[in-house]
């Protein structure tokens, strides 16, 4: 059996597992380990053995509990909800305030966590009920919490970066600031369509009755105040990283270590939030642990058969592809798995064939990156199962159903879809502040 069949044979066992509802590390790391043993033997488990010793020695991976603790903390203690007040305050007199808000609160939210579910929590039970109780549209509201939600795996300190940093061997410090200026054009597209629709037809987003707005000034400024406390956490972690006073590591724990700080000095840090936050800041870095070693191991066997080479050669000398119709059949193919499967799932399936042959085509693999996030946030809100579509069936209320979810996201699917092609014709809106930064 030629390696290229087997390497074939290899990918469709691990889609086959993945379809039966296995967990995505247990499928991945199985079809390694079991190819492994029958292609080189009991020397074969060589392979997923290194690859658990490579986790281990990988110091960078300690910004993973760090990251998430501190988004849990920020979530449980309630300082989200002072967010939400003060763009309730200072953003309710323009139509479409609230959902406008909205946005920043997802931004940063994004900026506290890095995980796109703690933003769809948050939305769906602080901002989509008081959204409704204004008369915003039900419609536009749910697609306003799912691509603001979007953002956290693309806003640093994004986690699914770091598990891409990882498994393509790219700094994370780079990847990060890669990420802050397409984040930021994503979140800036998504103000500027919601204010033009609101303008147009007020009465999907109408402003706040006059009597609401009569907030006294020291009022406003308290909530302001509360409401900037994330941003003073965010820029005491990353302004000692990025002037190069503090190493990655060094900087989650300050980001840690000051939420939790922030959240005992706001009388919130109970033992309940305190062990919820542990609790699910373990859960999701075990699985996070468990997935970077199983994509460890597949790749290892993936690059021993050539696997990489051969697909290269069969996109370039076969068929004569150009590199930019590669690049869009790799993003087209992300957007389909992203139908029935998560960020970690898919970068951890292909990563072993896209991140090389990415490299092999000329392109930098800081950008692809990002472009491989982006894609990831359209894939989530993509009917028919987008992962976002189902968490938010899950928490929306009663009266917001299935079909009107998937109308939801049409408009902001189509944004999403211009920040991409920006990124993707204009290379230096991501690459452009690690350079600034690291000199590169």
């Amino acid at each position: 059996m030629s390696y290229e069949l087997i390497a074939l044979l290899m990918f469709s066992s691990m889609m086959l597992l993945l379809f039966t509802g296995q967990r995505v590390f247990a499928a991945i790391g199985f079809v390694a380990a079991l190819s492994a043993f029958f292609l080189w033997g009991t020397g074969g488990s060589d392979i997923p053995f290194s690859a658990g010793i490579k986790l281990m020695r990988w110091y960078p991976l300690l910004t993973l509990p760090m990251f998430i603790f501190m988004g849990y903390v920020m979530s449980e203690s309630r300082i989200a909800d002072d967010l939400y007040k003060m763009f309730h305050v200072w953003m309710g007199p323009v139509n479409g305030g609230l959902a406008i808000g909205t946005i920043g609160l997802m931004v940063l939210i994004s900026a506290m966590n890095g995980l796109s579910v703690a933003g769809m929590a948050i939305g769906a039970t602080i901002a989509l009920p008081e959204l409704l109780r204004r008369g915003y549209d039900k419609i536009m509201v749910t697609g306003v919490i799912q691509a603001g939600s979007s953002l956290g795996i693309l806003v640093p300190p994004s986690v699914v970066l770091v598990l891409y940093a990882m498994i393509a061997r790219q700094p994370v410090g780079q990847l990060w600031l890669a990420g802050v200026i397409p984040g930021l054009i994503m979140a800036t597209l998504f103000v500027v369509y919601i204010w033009a629709r609101c303008r147009l037809q007020p009465h999907l987003g109408p402003a706040l009755p006059k009597a609401e707005r009569n907030v006294p000034l020291a009022e406003k400024l308290r909530l302001l105040r509360a409401g900037l406390l994330p941003l003073v956490i965010f820029f005491a972690m990353m302004v000692p990283f990025i002037n190069g006073w503090t190493s990655l590591v060094e900087s989650s724990a300050i980001g840690a270590m000051t939420a939790f700080a922030a959240a005992l000095i706001k009388g919130r840090m109970t033992w309940a939030v305190f062990e919820t936050s542990v609790r699910q800041t373990l859960a999701i870095t075990c699985m996070f642990m468990w997935i970077i070693l199983a994509a460890l191991a597949f790749g290892a066997v993936f690059d021993g058969l050539g696997a990489v080479r051969a697909i290269e050669g069969v996109f370039v000398d076969q068929l004569h592809l150009s590199p930019w119709v590669i690049l869009i059949l790799m993003q087209a193919s992300f957007i389909l798995m992203g139908t029935f499967l998560d960020d970690t799932a898919m970068l951890v399936i292909v990563a072993p064939l896209y991140v090389p042959l990415v490299g092999a085509l000329g392109f930098d693999l800081v950008w692809y990156g990002i472009l491989y996030t982006i894609t990831c946030q359209i894939a989530y809100m993509t009917p028919p199962f987008g992962y976002n579509l189902f968490l938010m069936r899950a928490m929306a209320p009663p009266e917001i159903g299935i079909l009107d979810i998937y109308r939801s996201i049409v408009p902001f699917v189509l944004v999403m879809v211009v920040a991409l092609a920006i990124v993707m014709i204009f290379p230096q809106t991501a690459l452009w502040l690690p350079e600034v930064v690291y000199g590169k």
